[in-house]
């Protein structure tokens, strides 16, 4: 019996061991995964809703000036040609597809800080959803605008995402195997870092 306890007592000290050395390999590589690298700044100078110590931090807007923020983003839904045509025809059991998802892109975009924890709850002036319907899908263009203090990349590309997704809904009974993809960001203007446009992407 006492070699039975002798080995446990020892089994549980060297685990004890083992686990304190892998927790502190741990906090070493978070370290190094906060600053990058002994000779670089820290993370939280590059992405911003990181603080100093890498915790999320809703980033503080105030001193920024006031200026005319743009955004258009994109997505698509790729179907089989007879959901296109379903579409096209306004053939769809739960109602005309593109008018409810129109409705629910701009619905999202002003409902965009609700979604994502550190978006800033923004008073858009003026948000738009667009529809292009060729062979294989459909292509969806997103448009937010405000005058403010903060940019609207986020609200463009939640409006696309929640249009993309209501297709599926309003779509899925006949046709489970769509796809959403390629969402992405074609434009922003206005702030500090002024203008960014995605190679091969044009103004409208």
């Amino acid at each position: 019996m006492e070699v039975i306890c002798f080995k446990a007592q020892f089994y549980h000290s060297g685990r004890a061991k083992r686990q304190k050395k892998r927790h502190n390999k741990r906090i070493e590589t978070d370290s190094s995964v906060m600053t990058q690298g002994p000779d670089q700044e820290p993370l939280a100078t590059t992405l911003t809703h990181i603080d100093a110590t890498g915790q999320a931090n809703m980033v503080d807007v105030g001193d920024k000036a006031i200026t005319q923020r743009e955004a258009r983003a994109a997505a698509r839904v790729d179907m089989q040609p007879a959901t296109l045509q379903a579409i096209r025809d306004n053939q769809v059991g739960k109602g005309e597809v593109l008018a409810v998802a129109r409705v629910a892109g701009i619905q999202a975009a002003k409902r965009c800080a609700d979604l994502i924890p550190l978006c800033h709850p923004l008073a858009l002036s003026k948000v738009a959803v667009e529809f292009e319907l060729d062979a294989q899908g459909i292509e969806i263009q997103s448009y937010c605008k405000l005058s403010g203090q903060t940019g609207v990349e986020m609200e463009a590309l939640t409006a696309a995402s929640v249009a993309a997704l209501t297709i599926y809904d309003m779509c899925k009974a006949m046709d489970k195997a769509m796809t959403i993809n390629a969402v992405r960001l074609l434009e922003k203007r206005g702030g500090k870092s002024g203008v960014w446009l995605r190679d091969g992407a044009t103004h409208d």
